[in-house]
């Protein structure tokens, strides 16, 4: 089922995030744009790369909230499960960018590219596991005054 109005807010449904190939494409342009450059041109070439290598990703994987796990499904098969009750911490960096997603597990971190809505990727993540959201932390500027 995919994200819509009906059942975004219902924790017991699953939900399929719509993709997003804005990062991916402008790390691609970017990395265009840095041939233009009078410099060599193996940044240039290894932005590109990655930026293709991100826009494919874009296309072919999929996030599936179910009511216990965060599900990764490439081309149809079911390539990684994350078990909420597994999940220690989470955080959107940049989401407006967009950005980074982090979660923790016990058994590790992670740190992934935004490839899907943010605002639908934060809303379901807050829907289950909101409680686990790390706090953005102040800087020591912030906490002196």
């Amino acid at each position: 089922m995919s994200l819509n109005s009906s059942t975004q807010l219902n924790p017991n449904q699953n939900v399929f995030l719509p993709q997003n190939h804005q990062l991916p494409i402008l790390i691609t342009v970017f990395g265009l744009l840095v041939f233009l450059l009078p410099i060599n041109h193996w940044p240039a070439i290894l932005l590109t790369s990655f930026g293709l290598f991100l826009l494919l990703q874009s296309f072919t994987l999929k996030l599936e909230f179910t009511d216990d796990a965060l599900v990764v499904w490439q081309l149809g098969k079911e390539l990684r499960r994350f078990p909420f009750k597994n999940w220690l911490a989470w955080r959107l960096f940049f989401p407006k960018l967009p950005g980074l997603f982090y979660f923790r597990e016990e058994a590790s971190p992670h740190l992934l590219p935004i490839l899907f809505e943010p605002k639908a990727l934060e809303e379901q993540l807050r829907l289950r596991v909101g409680s686990l959201e790390s706090p953005h932390q102040a800087s020591s500027k912030d906490q002196k005054s």
